[in-house]
């Protein structure tokens, strides 16, 4: 399985700039699918049916498969495509975009419309939970009591999550470790417990860790 790095909206968030008077507020959710992303520009519309525009942009896939962006009635180039252009260079997949404006009389011109709703997405981002998956193994660690706090400190050092931990007749420690790190990883353990532990590992799978629990993809 390829580690290709990219990054997905895990908990969407909303985001909001005034330019001149004008509200530019960004609502940002994630999406598996084409129909999802229609979806909510469509109630997000309905929403917001007093705005000027309900500009939009979806990207989907983890290459990208499906890109989309609409003006929703701005000048051409001035809103869609930029707002795509934030996820694009964010490397932010499986994701939908609404920038709502409510004008405030005062015209900002083209490039001013840009930043304007480039801004927006870059500021819901912000409010968004954003997670990298990576490309690993999970894995059991059994080891004696003696070899429990140094396991534990090495889980700790290289930044490891403890998913679980049993304590039996020896201590099992669960794990996940991207795939590049899985050797030296290995080596550490032998290392630091002096043989004293065993490592079984589960099949590769692609994986994220958020508030100290697995997500699967």
């Amino acid at each position: 399985m390829e580690n290709k790095s990219f990054k997905i909206v895990y908990e969407g968030g909303i985001g909001e700039i005034e330019q001149k008077k004008s509200r530019f507020i960004a609502h940002i959710s994630p999406v598996k699918t084409e129909e999802e992303a229609i979806n909510f520009i469509a109630a997000k519309k309905k929403e917001f049916w007093d705005a000027r525009h309900n500009c939009s942009a979806f990207v989907i896939g983890k290459n990208n498969e499906i890109t989309r962006c609409n003006d929703d009635g701005e000048p051409a180039q001035t809103a869609g495509r930029p707002m795509l252009d934030v996820l694009l260079k964010e490397n932010i997949h499986d994701c939908v975009v609404v920038v709502t404006r409510y004008f405030g009389g005062v015209l900002l011109g083209t490039g001013g419309l840009v930043r304007a709703y480039q801004g927006a997405v870059a500021e819901g981002l912000k409010q968004c939970k954003i997670i990298e998956p990576t490309v690993g193994r999970c894995c059991d660690i059994t080891t004696d009591y003696n070899g429990y706090g140094k396991i534990e400190y090495v889980l700790r050092e290289n930044n490891l999550t403890i998913l679980d931990t049993k304590f039996e007749a020896d201590v099992v420690i669960s794990t996940a470790v991207s795939s590049d790190f899985i050797e030296e990883f290995e080596k550490i353990i032998a290392d630091k417990t002096a043989g004293n532990a065993h490592i079984s590992w589960d099949d590769e799978i692609q994986f994220a860790i958020n508030e100290n629990k697995l997500i699967k993809f």
